[in-house]
């Protein structure tokens, strides 16, 4: 009988450190996985070569690119693609559906007030008026007085157009809309709308039937747009890592390649940096 109580203990003494071994394991499984903190990126699907469906369906674009590119440099982060109508993005922000927009934003008060951006940009633009290639009469935002001038209401142009309204009188009429880019050429060429705002690289894409480019920028640069990604205000550490990894991409040539590739151009390098350059050159 003695035998017989003491066989069982060995076995209940086997089965609790196997239990327990079994448990670490788990444990430790559970413990690496947490460590991955996963990140849902809001984009859009309809600005072509920025974020948008190819035609074997799948998304892709700069702005889609380079968030894969730092997913490779970020281990300690999962990123993974939510797409929507760009009007609806930050409100999926304040609502905490997503944690990131990365749709070529950029940064005014009224967004930093509510938002937290990162601060190395991964892209570098300036914002003109745009009219119809045929229109000889605006040549600045000055001549837009008593117009119409079409704008969506989250962007960075808005606030620029709001901008110049306090200190002008309200002189612009400014029309907003969500539709997509060939809605505003429509507009524009159609005569309904008489402008809007737009810059270089994004004016490439506002074509007609015909797949040409039906818009013209004039005068001088509003303003020159940083392009960051937007983050919920607890979100600190990410917007830092965010930067550290950006810059490893721009310092070895990774970022200028992917702005050639899918926006035509290398639309990384500041203003200051294009004027140095140029000023080497002469």
């Amino acid at each position: 009988m003695k035998k017989w109580f003491a066989l069982l203990s060995v076995v209940a003494m086997v089965l609790v450190i196997a239990g327990c071994g079994s448990s670490d394991d788990t444990s430790s499984a559970s413990g690496s996985n947490g460590d991955v903190k996963k990140i849902i990126v809001g984009t859009g699907t309809q600005f072509k070569n920025v974020c948008f469906i190819d035609e074997n369906g799948n998304l892709t674009g700069f702005d889609v690119e380079l968030i894969k590119e730092l997913d490779k440099r970020l281990p300690q982060y999962e990123f993974e693609f939510k797409t929507m109508d760009f009007g609806n993005l930050l409100l999926s922000l304040d609502a905490g559906k997503i944690d990131m927009v990365s749709h070529q934003m950029e940064k005014n008060p009224e967004r930093e007030a509510k938002y937290l951006f990162n601060k190395n940009p991964y892209s570098i633009f300036l914002n003109r008026v745009a009219v119809a290639k045929d229109n000889n009469t605006v040549h600045s935002i000055d001549d837009l007085k008593g117009k119409k001038v079409l704008t969506s209401p989250t962007s960075n142009a808005a606030y620029v157009l709001k901008e110049y309204n306090k200190t002008h009188g309200n002189a612009l009429n400014i029309v907003y809309t969500s539709g997509a880019a060939n809605d505003t050429v429509q507009q524009i060429t159609s005569g309904r709308i008489d402008a809007t705002i737009t810059t270089d690289f994004a004016n490439r894409f506002n074509t007609d039937e015909k797949g040409e480019v039906a818009l013209k920028t004039v005068g001088d640069p509003l303003t020159q747009s940083d392009v960051l990604y937007v983050l919920n205000k607890n979100e600190q550490g990410l917007a830092d890592d965010l930067d550290k990894a950006i810059q490893e991409v721009k310092d070895d040539g990774t970022l200028s390649k992917l702005s050639v590739k899918w926006l035509g151009e290398d639309f990384t390098k500041s203003l200051e940096d294009v004027k140095k350059e140029g000023s080497s050159k002469k």
